[in-house]
């Protein structure tokens, strides 16, 4: 396989609560004032990724995994998964509240779905004053008490709002109760999944007229109706890291790092067995394999790419860049 960074063409969602930051902010092609999501690499069937730079222009991530499978994932991605690509990258623009909802375990997701579960990590982009998520409950409750509090319309009261600022991190383990509250941009990576159930919905309607399908019964056995005392994450100097890294999630999923660079640094990538996956969360960047020298990629702001495992080392030109690089 030949290795360089692979750029994908971003697959745009109009969302009743999204807005138009997507394409302001992260330059994403769109007229519409209503684009939720933007994802930037899934191999979710019906929104699989197309490759948009270099030899392999056009072809879909899914056609590349079966051609180069070890080569393109590592041996150790392989075992735990296959040929299924693990992981889904988005951008989010909640121009409104979005629903309240709740994902699935991997082994309720698997018996309901045939899908994976959807553990998810956000990595906050841009954030009005007084923006806030919600994030589980402010203590614990049973089946019971949530019920009772739905049907009355006062979920809201039972839950924690969590404020937030420029990258913050929070993980959210399947079972929880949560929300991306208006006015927040973030980088969502998550479980290769779109199961989702949502069980309020502020009563609003669509432009139709017509209130949003809720998923009352199937979230009842997803909830874990225990609270915790913070899903923020805490990053951790890596010591190990010959950069100036921080890490921030270390899940069965992903792993996520963040990196700040000031000067042309070279990553050595050789002993990871995973593909690699970096999205520029702050300046600007140009990125290139060792071994391929002749393919570089112009990083931006938003600007999500994937190294293939065979890759070893990669080049960063910068004068300041922040990046968060994520692999399994």
């Amino acid at each position: 396989m030949q290795s360089y960074p692979l750029l994908f063409d971003p697959i745009l969602k109009e969302r009743i609560w999204g807005g138009e930051r997507l394409r302001y902010l992260l330059g994403r092609n769109s007229t519409s004032n209503r684009i939720g999501e933007s994802w930037e690499i899934s191999g979710v069937k019906g929104d699989v990724s197309s490759v948009i730079n270099g030899p392999y222009q056009k072809r879909l991530l899914t056609d590349l995994i079966d051609e180069f499978d070890r080569d393109f994932l590592g041996d150790s991605v392989i075992e735990r998964f296959g040929k299924a690509f693990p992981i889904l990258i988005k951008f989010l623009d909640a121009r409104l509240d979005l629903s309240i909802q709740v994902h699935p375990s991997d082994q309720l997701a698997q018996k309901r779905h045939n899908s994976f579960g959807k553990n998810e990590m956000w990595y906050i982009l841009e954030a009005e004053k007084e923006a806030k998520l919600i994030i589980g409950f402010k203590e614990d409750v049973d089946r019971d008490i949530y019920t009772d509090f739905l049907n009355s319309n006062r979920l809201t009261d039972l839950l924690a709002y969590h404020p937030v600022a420029k990258a913050d991190a929070f993980f959210i383990e399947t079972g929880t109760i949560h929300a991306i509250g208006a006015g927040i941009v973030l980088a969502e990576i998550q479980q290769t999944s779109d199961v989702t159930y949502r069980v309020y919905d502020f009563n609003r309607k669509d432009s139709d007229g017509n209130t949003r399908e809720l998923h009352t019964e199937l979230a009842l056995d997803a909830l874990n109706f225990m609270a915790k005392s913070t899903y923020k994450l805490q990053s951790a100097v890596l010591e190990e890291h010959p950069l100036s890294a921080h890490s921030l999630a270390r899940t069965p999923y992903f792993k996520t790092n963040e990196i700040s660079l000031f000067s042309n640094e070279v990553i050595d990538l050789e002993s990871l067995d995973s593909f690699v996956i970096y999205i520029v969360v702050e300046g600007s960047a140009i990125i290139y394999d060792l071994a391929m020298p002749e393919i570089r990629v112009e990083a931006a702001l938003g600007t999500t790419l994937l190294l293939p495992a065979c890759c070893k080392k990669i080049a960063i030109e910068t004068f300041s860049c922040r990046l968060l690089e994520v692999f399994v």
